[in-house]
């Protein structure tokens, strides 16, 4: 299943906010990728690959996994604004 989910942290998906990502992708045993609008696809499990896309806030990308509950949770948590939790 693939999901367009649009950046809701106000600093991007950068250190902290990409940490709590990565950890609840892990907490789902799923295979996940992250892919850019300019088609960079990542690995969602790892915080050098996520930190990588230097992706900003109100950025596009599509979250893609073969579990569908998986990519529903983690875009309504790409959708918030982790930094501030």
């Amino acid at each position: 299943m693939e999901r367009s989910v649009i950046i809701g942290s106000a600093v991007g998906l950068h250190a902290r906010p990409a940490s709590i990502f990565v950890q609840a992708v892990v907490t789902t045993g799923a295979a996940v990728t992250l892919t850019t609008t300019d088609g960079k696809t990542v690995n969602a499990a790892s915080i050098l690959s996520v930190l990588s896309l230097g992706l900003p806030f109100g950025s596009e990308v599509i979250l893609s996994s073969p579990d569908e509950a998986a990519v529903e949770s983690l875009a309504a948590l790409l959708e918030t604004d982790l930094d501030k939790s």
